[in-house]
């Protein structure tokens, strides 16, 4: 994976993309944060060397470089997840790419269920925290000692610091962010009746199909992650109701506009 690592940061170096302040990866329905940046170059992953494609269509599969505020921003407009088929290894292989052009921190959203009643959708919740149902992990197989150690300590896996300055923020623009427990399994169905009482019932408030691989190879390279789940949906097994991708889209459409001002925000500090 080394050899992949190098090729493509070489590539991505040589069309101008460098020492970004803040890489973002945006989630379902959450790339209108694109709009706020003074662009200088985009690249679509299918042209990026080693770079998996986005397959959901809602996830444009675009890698964007530009400006906020005088702050150098790389975005991923578009993800990749476990249930498109991808190994994790390939799923967080942008992270490492990130670290390699000497990215600083790392910022990310997703869509996700609401499992504690007292958050609604259209709302957003501050990862604090996550539980990995994953039947895999990015960090199977033979370790990248150039990447950081074999046995990554994840007690504190989303960055303090990051969280303090998204909390002053959410209260300074009167912006409502819960903080809480982010749990991932594999999809792509949404959770039967019974597996959102259990989901529920081992801590977890929000429900979700990506980001932890991507925050156990940040943590794994050294570089302060934090992430915000747009609550697109309630998931209430006693009053369950059939939910569709463009339902959950519109949902994180209205939210956006609060999610790119705590980024933007915290970015431009």
């Amino acid at each position: 994976m080394m050899q992949k690592l190098i090729e493509t940061t070489k590539f991505l170096k040589e069309h101008g993309i460098k020492s970004p302040d803040y890489s973002v990866i945006l989630g379902t329905g959450l790339g209108g944060f694109v709009n706020k940046i003074q662009i200088d170059t985009i690249i679509d992953y299918v042209d990026i060397p080693n770079f998996p494609v986005s397959t959901v269509e809602s996830h444009k599969g675009k890698l964007i470089q530009g400006t906020i505020g005088g702050k150098r921003v790389l975005a991923m407009q578009g993800r990749f997840h476990y249930y498109e088929g991808y190994s994790l290894s390939e799923v967080t292989f942008p992270v490492r790419v990130m670290k390699m052009l000497d990215t600083k921190y790392l910022l990310i959203s997703n869509a996700g269920g609401g499992l504690n009643p007292e958050f609604k959708k259209g709302s957003l919740m501050l990862l604090d925290d996550h539980i990995n149902l994953l039947p895999d992990n990015p960090l199977r197989g033979k370790n990248l000692d150039e990447m950081g150690p074999r046995f990554p300590d994840m007690s504190c896996p989303y960055s303090p610091d990051l969280n303090r300055i998204f909390e002053a923020i959410a209260k300074e623009k009167s912006i409502v962010l819960h903080k809480g427990v982010y749990v991932v399994v594999p999809g792509p169905n949404l959770e039967t009746r019974a597996e959102y009482r259990w989901l529920r019932n081992m801590g977890a408030d929000v429900v979700g199909m990506s980001t932890v691989p991507e925050v156990i190879v940040a943590n794994q390279i050294g570089l302060p992650c934090a992430a915000i789940s747009v609550i697109t949906d309630e998931c209430d097994p006693a009053n369950l109701h059939p939910v569709a991708l463009s339902e959950i889209i519109a949902i994180a459409g209205i939210a956006e506009p609060d999610l790119i001002e705590l980024f933007c925000s915290l970015i431009t500090l």
